[in-house]
């Protein structure tokens, strides 16, 4: 037996091959003891939509000499690992625990024709699965995707269906943004402004140039607490952790616009959802009173969601505002602070307080870095890989995600007519060449790197074709990395990424084409911000000079 390494679909090379296969027929039963109902649930509601077949379930008494997939954790697996045989006779799953189990359950679909991604029964299909022996575990824990649903908001169906997506390609972890200066997503009770007021803004820009027009056309929605849970449940079914992040202090358009005391100038100064993209100058203002107001947020965020993690953002926070402002002057002479890093450090330590003394972690974009943050606060390295290095060296565990290796938003090619086009191309090639573990780590400093995630930024995704167009292909990429060891082949990887898209296409996913987009992925006339790869190099080189070790 030797072990696969891979996450979209098995590489006939890197299998113990058998001779025959295994035929899907209504006399199969789904074998598992009682603990295992979940799993055995969700893969006949995988299985019977295109195969229309009932595919029983069995206990298991069930007679071995009769025909059956039999699922089961094992003693001798690591935790996400699994083992997957398939004879003439059956098929035999088992799971280091039920993460491991669910990612068998995901490698066996992808051993049948793409047709059983569809939704509907299929005339003449041949459910025959091939005499396999696979034993596989991923490489990392932390295999994610971040989406950003506060620029532009995704309906709940839809991230439902993102979230299959992440499952069919293995991935574990949705980092999902809720809030931004263009929108609060997520409904607080106790502030029912932050969805009345912040969930909708009155137009976006259209296109990344500083001229850009507005669209003249509201824009706005949320999802209500019962929303969250059914969302949290859906993604822990098939085995994905979601991570909250709540961005502060910058970002916070949205908060202010709904309660204006939570800005600089408090009350007085009225502001609106806003509309335009890129760094905003509005932030939170350093009050005693703010911070209690995002204590009773994250309050009611920690008890919708169960992730260990919690996130608070950090990132590109103007600090303009303090030091224009007397009252916030007088604040720092009060806390005895010299400069105004000093109290986005303060502000960020009180909530980290909260959140740990509730048990969980914090997590926050790599400008946090620039001040001191407690030991167990997991850092997300996104201005290149200047934070993962620095964070690592500190004890700090982390999460990579740099933005010249794994920011779906960006272009993926030098193409005139890709969609709105943004920073440096990102192609597939680059994507599958990404590695999470910095060079120039010890090996005891890279064990602090967690795994890694791409982000899907929405400033300019504003529907969810346009969200397949730019998170695939190369979100399957990313998951293979994710999964596998190093000495990856890309051209092997193209080879068997040919079948693969035939799933992408049973499903329905409009992704990128590899000789560019179909017209209507297009947006003619729509001004972009492209940018080289030095051009972006020099940009980041002086923004990380504070964190760089």
């Amino acid at each position: 037996m030797t072990t696969a390494r891979f996450a979209v679909v098995p590489a006939p090379a890197s299998i113990e091959a058998g001779v025959g296969a295994f035929v899907l027929d209504d006399q199969v039963r789904i074998v598992a003891a009682d603990a295992l109902a979940g799993t055995v649930a969700w893969l006949q509601s995988a299985l019977r939509p295109a195969t229309g077949l009932l595919l029983r379930a069995a206990g298991p008494e069930w007679p071995t000499a009769e025909r059956a997939i039999v699922v089961g954790l094992a003693a001798d697996l690591a935790p996400a690992a699994y083992r997957l045989e398939v004879t003439v006779d059956g098929i035999v799953m088992q799971g280091g625990d039920e993460a491991g189990l669910f990612a068998a359950c995901q490698t066996l679909l992808q051993l049948l024709p793409p047709e059983v991604y569809r939704r509907a029964p299929i005339d003449g299909a041949d459910w025959s699965v091939p005499s396999v022996s696979i034993t596989d575990e991923p490489r990392f824990g932390w295999r994610g995707a971040m989406l950003d649903v506060a620029r532009h908001f995704l309906p709940k169906h839809d991230v439902l269906r993102f979230i299959d997506l992440m499952a069919m390609h293995k991935l574990n972890t949705l980092h999902w943004h809720l809030s931004e200066d263009q929108g609060w997503r997520i409904e607080i009770l106790r502030y029912p402004k932050l969805t009345e007021i912040g969930s909708w803004r009155r137009e976006s820009q259209v296109g990344a140039s500083p001229t850009s027009p507005g669209d003249g056309r509201p824009h706005g929605g949320f999802y209500t607490q019962a929303d969250i849970r059914e969302v949290v449940a859906y993604a822990a079914a098939r085995r994905i952790t979601v991570v909250p992040e709540i961005d502060v202090p910058g970002h916070s358009q949205a908060a202010i616009a709904a309660y204006p005391e939570l800005g600089v100038g408090g009350a007085s100064v009225k502001r609106e959802v806003h509309t335009r993209w890129g760094i905003i100058e509005d932030v939170l203002n350093m009050e005693e009173s703010t911070v209690e107001f995002y204590c009773n947020v994250l309050d009611e965020v920690m008890s919708l969601f169960p992730s260990p993690f919690i996130g608070i953002g950090g990132d590109e926070c103007p600090r303009d505002q303090w030091r224009d402002d007397p009252r916030t002057q007088e604040l720092m002479r009060e806390r005895g602070f010299t400069d105004e890093a000093e109290l986005q450090t303060w502000f960020m330590a009180r909530l980290d307080q909260h959140i740990t003394g509730h048990g969980r972690r914090s997590f926050g974009w790599d400008e946090i870095l620039e001040g001191e943050v407690s030991s167990s606060t997991v850092v997300a390295s996104w201005r290149g890989m200047t934070g993962a290095v620095a964070a690592a060296r500190r004890g700090h565990d982390v999460v990579s995600c740099p933005d010249d290796q794994v920011y779906l938003d960006y272009r993926q090619s030098e193409l005139p007519d890709e969609p709105i086009p943004v920073s440096i191309p990102l192609t597939l090639r680059d994507v599958y060449s990404f590695d999470p573990v910095p060079a120039e780590l010890t090996q005891e400093e890279s064990t602090r790197i967690l795994g890694g995630q791409g982000n899907l930024w929405s400033e300019h995704m504003d529907s969810p074709r346009t969200l397949d167009y730019f998170a695939f292909p190369r979100l399957a990429a990313l998951a293979e990395v994710l999964w596998s060891g190093p000495g990856r082949d890309f051209d092997d990887f193209t080879a068997r990424f040919e079948a693969h898209l035939a799933r992408l296409d049973a499903i329905g996913v409009e992704y990128r084409h590899s000789d560019g987009p179909r017209p209507w992925q297009t947006r003619p006339g729509i001004v972009g911000r492209p940018a080289t790869r030095e051009e972006r190099a020099a940009y980041f080189a002086e923004l990380v000079e504070a964190i760089a070790d």
